[in-house]
C-alpha cells in the first residue's frame, strides 16, 4: 500500500474514511444502522500516522462499528461447512482455526462435507422450521449454490464489502470477486481464493499439448483412447462442458443470462454434435468416464492418459511437491482463455454466529492468510488480493520463484455461463451419455 504524507497530498478526512465502492474500512453498520464516523481520537491517530507516512493497512484497520462486531464475536463458535476433501485445504482451515482463536476469541469447527447442496438443503429446512439459530455458520460455497440460497432468501448479509479486508481484493483485475457464475455477488459472500481450468499433460509424452479446442479435438483423433473428462455433474466434468460452450459460440450474451429453453437449443446444438464426434475416441470409447479430476490426475500419472485437467493453475506443481506426480508435468491452459471464476465464503441468514463468521471471513481476507493459502507447500489457493496495494513486508509474504508444474503463462480468464444453466446442461448430458 503506497504512503500517504500529508506534504503531498491535502486528503478529506470525509473522503477518507467513506471512500466509494466498498474499498475503504469505514462504512454503514448494518446491526446498528450507524453511520461508522470517526472518532475524534481516532481520526488524529490516522493524522498522526499519515504524517509519519505510515497508514495502517486496511485489512487491519479498526472503526467503531467493526470493534464492535470483533467485541460481540468473542466466545462464539462458528461451524464452518466446507468441502472436506483434501488434507492439505483442511490442514489450512485448522490453521486459520488456531489464529482466529488466539487473535480474536473465536473457537472454528470444520464440518467436512463432500456436496455444499446438502448444506443448502440444510439450511432451506431449518429456515422453513423458524429455526432462527441454524446449524451452519459458514459455508464454502460458490456457483449454482449461491445462486439457490440468493434467490431463495437463506443468506445474511450483505456484509462482504463491509469487511475491513475487502479493502485489498483486486475487484477490478479480478471482475469475478463480484460476480459468482456471471450472478452479481451484492456482497452476500466474501471472495475466498480463484480458480481457472487448467490442463496438465508430461513433457515427456506429450511435448506439444493441444491449446485450443480444435487442436485437442485433432490431438484426440490421433491418440485414440488417450484423454477424458470427468464425469458430469462431477463439478470438473461440467466445468469442461461449460468450457466446450464458450469455444463454440461466438455470440455468448445469451449464456450471461438466466437459461430459457430456447436458448439452451441454440447454444448447446453445437455441443452435442461436438461431443457425438468426440466421445468414440476417448477413453473406453466414451462409454464411461472418469469419477473426478483426482482420478484423471492418477491415470496421467500411469501414462494411461495424455491429458487430466483442474480448476487449480497450482494443482500439479502441489502434486509434483508432494512426489505424486512427476516433475516432467506441465500445466497450460487454452491460449484464447479458459474458464475461471472466485470461490467464496457466505453467511446463512439463520447463522447462530454471524459476528464471528464475519471475522472469521476478514481473517481470511488477510494478506497472511491469502499469502499462506497461495503457499505450494500449504494449498497453493491463488490470491484474490490486489498484490500492488499490498505494503512491501506483505508483499513479500508472497515472494516465492516458480516451481515445477506451475502455469508458465496465464491466459485470459473467461467468465462462467449463469448458473441457472448448469442443471439443464447436466441434465441432458446425463440424457444421452449417462446411461
Amino acid at each position: 500500500m503506497n504512503n500517504t504524507r500529508l506534504s503531498q497530498t491535502p486528503i478529506s478526512l470525509d473522503s477518507r474514511f467513506r471512500g466509494n465502492d466498498g474499498q475503504h474500512a469505514l462504512r454503514h453498520s448494518r446491526e446498528s444502522g450507524d453511520p461508522c464516523l470517526p472518532t475524534r481520537r481516532t481520526a488524529l491517530a490516522l493524522l498522526t500516522s499519515m504524517a509519519a507516512g505510515l497508514v495502517t493497512p486496511a485489512w487491519a484497520q479498526t472503526t467503531a462499528a467493526w470493534a464492535a462486531i470483533e467485541a460481540r464475536a468473542r466466545g462464539q463458535t462458528v461451524y464452518f461447512n466446507a468441502w472436506g476433501g483434501s488434507e492439505a485445504i483442511n490442514r489450512y482451515i485448522q490453521w486459520v482455526a488456531g489464529e482466529v482463536q488466539q487473535r480474536h476469541g473465536v473457537r472454528l469447527e470444520h464440518v467436512k462435507i463432500s456436496d455444499a447442496a446438502d448444506m443448502v438443503k440444510r439450511v432451506r429446512a431449518e429456515k422453513a422450521a423458524g429455526k432462527s439459530r441454524g446449524s451452519v455458520d459458514l459455508v464454502w460455497i460458490n456457483g449454482e449454490n449461491f445462486l439457490t440460497m440468493k434467490r431463495e432468501g437463506l443468506l445474511f448479509g450483505p456484509f462482504a464489502e463491509g469487511l475491513p479486508g475487502y479493502a485489498l481484493v483486486d475487484v477490478q483485475g479480478k471482475p469475478t470477486t463480484r460476480l459468482d457464475f456471471s450472478e452479481p455477488v451484492d456482497g452476500l459472500e466474501a471472495p475466498w481464493g480463484m480458480a481457472q481450468l487448467t490442463f496438465m499433460a508430461d513433457s515427456r509424452r506429450t511435448p506439444e499439448p493441444p491449446r485450443g479446442l480444435d487442436a485437442m479435438l485433432t490431438f484426440a483423433k490421433a491418440n485414440p483412447g488417450r484423454l477424458s473428462y470427468p464425469r458430469p455433474p462431477n463439478f470438473h466434468g461440467t466445468t469442461f462442458l461449460k468450457q466446450l460452450l464458450l469455444d463454440l459460440n461466438t455470440e455468448r450474451s445469451a449464456l450471461y443470462r438466466p437459461v430459457t429453453p430456447t436458448a439452451f437449443a441454440q447454444a448447446t446444438a453445437p455441443l452435442w454434435r461436438t461431443l457425438d464426434a468426440l466421445h468414440p475416441q476417448l477413453w473406453r470409447s466414451g462409454r464411461q468416464f472418469p469419477q473426478n479430476a483426482e482420478a484423471m490426475r492418477q491415470m496421467l500419472a500411469d501414462g494411461e492418459l495424455l491429458l487430466a485437467l483442474t480448476f487449480n493453475p497450482n494443482d500439479a506443481a502441489n502434486e509434483i511437491a508432494a512426489k505424486r506426480l512427476p516433475a516432467s508435468i506441465v500445466s497450460y491452459q487454452f491460449e484464447s482463455g479458459t474458464i475461471g471464476n472466485t470461490h467464496f465464503v457466505a453467511i446463512p441468514v439463520n447463522a447462530s454466529a454471524s459476528d464471528a463468521a464475519q471475522v472469521v471471513a476478514n481473517f481470511l481476507l488477510s494478506p497472511e492468510a491469502q499469502a499462506r493459502k497461495a503457499d505450494i507447500a500449504v494449498w497453493g489457493d491463488p490470491t484474490v488480493l490486489a498484490l500492488e496495494r499490498l505494503s512491501p513486508t506483505d508483499l513479500a509474504r508472497f515472494a516465492a520463484k516458480p516451481l515445477p508444474g506451475q502455469v508458465s503463462r496465464s491466459a485470459p480468464a473467461l467468465l462462467e455461463p449463469h448458473g441457472s444453466w448448469v442443471e439443464p446442461l447436466e441434465r441432458e448430458w446425463l440424457k444421452r451419455y449417462g446411461q
